[in-house]
């Protein structure tokens, strides 16, 4: 009998998907009440501040909105359009979501646990629900890929011209900015020597050197890649409410819709775990959490508190973004990822490949403390040349400044009266006018 029972270790996988699944929703419910707070106070308004608990007069600042959010969306009519591929439409919401949630299983959320001696379970357990997977990196990358069929299904199931725009816009955008952020991470594998995302926290705590200092170019990069990838604003082109009304999810109501916008969710989620593992430091705190994985409670909870408020900053960081900045036009979108993120990753790529190579012979030459300074000092140039570089040669027609362009009137060449407007600058005079005297 006793065999039929599983494992401690099975047990315990259970257990951290139970808890990581319900913390994952819970953060979502209450991050996108946090968002509209941020929202408000950026936009000199009220938030949402009355709803709290049901059948009572206790507001609680607002904090049962989420629950209000989540019942109403439920409750609605789960209508299905009848012109929709019902097996596909049915189901791209269930894939980007299982996507979106399965790419937690390599990420870290604190360090380890004391020894608990349990039999069967590691001593110290690590903070993770699959530790030792040697490709953390590649499977977040994977299943990052993955979740983008969630979206072109959507759109293409929906047999809705904005559903099937949407889709192509958000397959163009992400497959371009997947290749600038994987050089973006590329340097940090490279210094760390690791794929996995733990080591590479560890590798930052024992030297005290966050990658955000050794490669600001790559984390600029990355930074600005997440961003694109999370689809979050001056991102958001998949679904400009203003040109495509939804956009892939446009013809999507009641439950499906809330999978897909609490996935779109958990990518920024994601986004902003990769950043603070990656370039951040993780769980290190200097002269606070130590390096060593001998650790006690206390020790574990403060890191998995470090971890948990560096994650919250760069999600408020996220919002803030949303809400301060107006959306890219889908020109200057590519053109940013082709023509300057992706020659910037390379030199990125390049230069800390040449830094770690030569490493060795700096410290046999100038010892330890000055190679390392030189090996920091040799990325922040690069960083500065490169954006110096890309902000000479980027191309003027992907910026905001009035276009000239020329009339198609036959072989006169005259121009309409709109062309006559931009030549003649701010002070023109009205186009109907001109359109008028001509």
């Amino acid at each position: 009998m006793m065999n039929l029972l599983p494992s401690p270790l099975i047990l315990a996988a259970l257990v951290k998907i139970g808890l990581l699944v319900g913390g994952l929703m819970t953060a979502a419910a209450y991050l996108v009440l946090l968002e509209r707070w941020i929202a408000a106070w950026v936009q000199d308004r009220r938030g949402p501040n009355r709803v709290g608990i049901p059948l009572t007069k206790i507001r609680l600042f607002g904090l049962g909105q989420p629950l209000a959010d989540g019942l109403k969306i439920i409750l609605k009519e789960d209508f299905t359009p009848s012109h929709v591929d019902r097996v596909l439409y049915n189901t791209a919401p269930l894939v980007i979501l299982a996507a979106s949630l399965a790419i937690f299983a390599s990420i870290p959320f604190g360090s380890v646990l004391p020894p608990l001696g349990i039999p069967g379970l590691p001593d110290p357990v690590p903070f993770l629900v699959a530790p030792g997977l040697d490709v953390g990196v590649l499977w977040v990358f994977a299943l990052s890929s993955i979740a983008v069929y969630g979206v072109l299904l959507g759109g293409w199931a929906s047999n809705n011209k904005y559903g099937f725009i949407g889709g192509l816009r958000s397959s163009a955008q992400l497959v371009a900015y997947e290749i600038p952020l994987g050089l973006g991470l590329l340097g940090v594998v490279l210094a760390a020597g690791s794929l996995r995302l733990d080591m590479i926290i560890n590798a930052q705590a024992e030297t005290g050197i966050w990658y955000v200092f050794a490669q600001p170019l790559g984390f600029i990069v990355f930074m600005v890649a997440s961003f694109a990838e999370a689809a979050r604003l001056p991102f958001d082109l998949p679904e400009a409410e203003q040109e495509l009304v939804g956009g892939y999810h446009t013809e999507y109501s009641g439950i499906k819709l809330l999978l897909f916008l609490v996935a779109e969710f958990l990518h920024m989620i994601t986004a902003a775990f990769l950043i603070v593992i990656m370039f951040l430091g993780g769980w290190h705190l200097w002269g606070v959490t130590g390096s060593s994985q001998d650790i006690g409670w206390i020790q574990a909870l403060l890191r998995f508190a470090i971890l948990s408020a560096k994650i919250l900053g760069v999600i408020v960081f996220f919002m803030l973004v949303r809400w301060s900045w107006p959306r890219f036009r889908f020109d200057q979108l590519m053109s940013l990822a082709w023509k300057v993120m992706l020659p910037l990753g390379l030199v990125n790529l390049v230069t800390v490949a040449a830094v770690e190579e030569y490493r060795p012979q700096l410290e046999n030459l100038l010892g330890p403390g000055i190679a390392t300074a030189v090996a920091i000092a040799i990325p922040w140039l690069a960083c500065l040349v490169g954006w110096v570089g890309s902000g000479i040669l980027t191309p003027s027609e992907s910026d905001n400044s009035p276009v000239r362009t020329h009339g198609n009137h036959g072989n006169h060449g005259n121009h309409g009266p709109f062309d006559v407007e931009r030549e003649l600058g701010p002070h023109a005079p009205p186009a109907n006018e001109l359109a008028g005297s001509r």
